[in-house]
């Protein structure tokens, strides 16, 4: 039996369009394929291993927007992104970094992991993280 892979991440989407340009922009995303179902589009986009399938979303959003480092009701709670400096990644946001938790140090777990937490434009959270290792 083959071990399994990890796929895509979907996302039900406002406005597949801005979502899919701040992914593009900010974290080096790519179309990678779009599949047409009539009048609605899926649009994969790809960065390294990670996939996000986008969705034209059908309903309101139940609950406001999450705020901090996501949510805390059942669900994911947020998507994480590797890079070399939280501080210089956020700079580079501009105006697009919506921070929702300042940057935090984490050196008491692993020295040199440092954290901050923006949210999406439609207000999924982000980590931003720079030094984490696995043991």
């Amino acid at each position: 039996m083959t071990r399994p892979e990890f796929l895509h991440l979907a996302l039900a989407c406002a406005d597949p369009l801005r979502i899919e340009q701040f992914y593009t922009k900010h974290f080096g995303f790519q179309r990678v394929r779009v599949v047409s179902l009539g009048n609605e589009q899926i649009v994969f986009l790809r960065s390294g291993s990670l996939s996000l399938e986008l969705f034209q979303a059908r309903q309101p959003a139940p609950v406001i927007a999450p705020d901090a480092d996501g949510p805390w009701y059942p669900g994911w709670r947020h998507i994480a992104f590797n890079v070399d400096d939280v501080d210089a990644k956020l700079a580079e946001l501009g105006a697009d970094a919506r921070v929702t938790l300042k940057p935090m140090d984490f050196d008491d777990f692993i020295e040199g992991w440092r954290s901050a937490w923006i949210a999406d434009p439609e207000g999924n959270i982000i980590e931003i993280s720079q030094g984490y290792e696995d043991e």
